[in-house]
């Protein structure tokens, strides 16, 4: 026979059970509550959903699929035991000393968190201003021979900016197994991410094919293929700097460096600046989740690291490459320009869209069948 119980069990809110159970610095995102597993405290590693109470935690596996389980998890007791705590049948608190202890622990897992999150962060801000410091001018090496193999010819870019360099043998490390490896050795075009104070903060790094046309290097491990880009350091909020014309008023802004060099050499915007966003989650910034808002396009105002353009800009343009997600991608756009409009009152934002399926460095490149053109939106 079914325990009656049961339902009256189910039926309890996710909330309310993590509440009960004493788990704490969970925060709610896309249908979820995310945060430290109550179990072995990893961070971020937990994750219970509030529709259906089912839950993961990355790091130990617990799991299960309804408030029952979570329970037994929890407390380590048995199903029926766990029935009657959540019906009522025993207290429905954990000992207050205990509540208090667990407490404690979280607290003490995010101060230590935290402090690991700062120091990871200043060493990888430290190498990417030696590997910047190592670098040359982008006019004495393979960056001009990679941008025309781009498409970007000396013509339509008669001098290389400042914000771009080169290393003649730089390794391109990735971490395997816990260890660090060397997979390739090579030539490669160097980018400084500048942060709103306008220091270095991160180097965006691409390797180059030594063999010409000298476009993008191949790079593999063990059969897989590897992203030719990689960035090291701290990007968020930051950009990279191409052109910015001292009377300019208007910025232009891509995903990529080959995107908004291409809008420069197409002279796009006669007098704006030419900025690359790095990628476009740091274009963005955070959205707000929750249900009915996956493409809404509303930036969660509380993220303070999002990338803000200066005050100088009257009318920022971003551009939206084709070849992505088209939805996703524009949900992100929109987000980033309606957080910078909220923050520099008075300012214009308005999306240009390469085509579809291509970037506008394929446009320029002869890559793809549609020409660039505003995507229908109009300004904002």
């Amino acid at each position: 026979m079914t325990d009656p119980r049961l339902d009256e069990a189910k039926a309890i809110s996710a909330r309310e059970t993590v509440d009960r159970l004493g788990i704490v610095g969970l925060k709610a995102g896309g249908g979820e509550l995310i945060g430290p597993c109550p179990l072995c405290g990893g961070r971020d590693r937990f994750a219970i959903n509030l529709r259906s109470h089912a839950f993961l935690c990355r790091r130990c596996d617990i799991r299960g699929g309804d408030n029952i389980a979570l329970v037994m998890a929890v407390l380590g007791c048995d199903f029926r035991a766990a029935l009657t705590w959540l019906c009522g049948d025993a207290p429905a608190q954990i000992d207050p000393g205990e509540l208090a202890r667990r407490r404690q622990r979280a607290e003490e897992r995010a101060r230590r968190d935290r402090a690991a999150q700062d120091r990871y962060r200043e060493r990888a801000i430290a190498d990417a201003r030696a590997i910047w410091a190592r670098s040359r001018p982008g006019a004495q090496g393979v960056v001009r021979a990679y941008l025309t193999a781009r498409g970007i010819a000396p013509g339509a870019l008669p001098s290389i900016p400042p914000a771009l360099r080169f290393l003649t043998d730089h390794p391109y490390v990735k971490k395997i197994g816990g260890a660090l490896v060397t997979v390739h050795r090579g030539p490669c075009m160097t980018a400084g991410v500048l942060n709103p104070a306008g220091e270095i903060t991160a180097v965006h790094q691409t390797w180059v094919d030594p063999e010409p046309p000298h476009g993008k290097a191949r790079i593999a491990w063990q059969g897989e293929a590897l992203p030719a880009k990689l960035v090291r350091g701290s990007k968020k909020g930051g950009a990279i700097r191409l052109v910015t014309p001292d009377d300019a008023e208007v910025l232009v802004m891509g995903e990529g460096i080959e995107t908004t060099l291409s809008a420069l050499a197409a002279d796009a915007v006669p007098g704006a600046a030419y900025w690359a966003g790095v990628d476009l989650g740091n274009m963005a910034g955070r959205a707000q989740r929750g249900p009915g808002l996956r493409y809404a396009g509303l930036p969660d105002m509380s993220d303070a690291e999002a990338f803000v353009p200066p005050p100088w800009v009257r009318r920022l343009i971003f551009i939206q490459d084709g070849d992505s997600d088209p939805r996703a991608t524009r949900h992100k756009l929109e987000c980033g320009l309606r957080r910078a409009m909220a923050l520099r009152p008075g300012l214009r934002g308005q999306i240009v869209q390469a085509g579809q399926g291509v970037d506008l460095n394929d446009v320029l490149a002869g890559r793809g069948a549609d020409e660039p053109g505003q995507d229908g939106a109009g300004d904002r």
